[in-house]
């Protein structure tokens, strides 16, 4: 069985934009390259969960998603980094009604452990909400850390707040 580092996308890997699903709207935060590096040089699969509402809600659609996913996977190999998969939740649960995908539901996580063959417990989840948080602890990751710019973040059920990437290299 692999490891993960299990990365949320909007507000990880790129700036927190609503509906994000152009190119030229994507940016990538710093540290992010290094943080998957640092991961993937201890044999760590690199997993993307991502709730993507703005699917149910019909700002983009499913092949709008695959291109920015495309284009994200492509950038991250220009940077010798390998993403294993990703997993998104296209739902909304006063939209599309619940699902066992959106997180916190451990649904993702649970469908890349299935497929990768990855040992939860041992992997990692960063997280910019609690839902991502809860999301890797339902789904039996013990290692969580919330990626906060706000530094007075108070009650959290990640192993750590962080407001730098690098923090989570451990």
């Amino acid at each position: 069985m692999s490891k993960a580092l299990f990365l949320d996308r909007d507000g990880v890997i790129n700036v927190e934009k609503e509906y994000l699903y152009k190119i030229e709207e994507f940016e990538f935060i710093d540290g992010i390259f290094e943080l998957c590096h640092h991961y993937q040089e201890k044999g760590y699969l690199i997993v993307v969960v991502t709730n993507q509402s703005g699917i149910a809600r019909g700002y983009y659609d499913e092949d709008d998603f695959s291109r920015l996913s495309e284009w994200m996977v492509d950038a991250f190999k220009e940077q010798g980094i390998d993403i294993a998969g990703i997993y998104y939740c296209p739902h909304h649960p006063d939209i599309s009604g619940p699902c066992s995908c959106r997180k916190p539901q451990p649904g993702m996580l649970l469908d890349a452990a299935e497929m990768l063959d990855i040992d939860l417990k041992g992997s990692v989840m960063v997280g910019d909400k609690e839902r991502d948080i809860e999301a890797a602890l339902n789904a039996g990751v013990s290692t969580t850390y919330l990626f906060s710019h706000d530094t007075k973040v108070i009650e959290t059920k990640a192993t750590a707040v962080i407001t730098q990437l690098k923090e989570a290299a451990c």
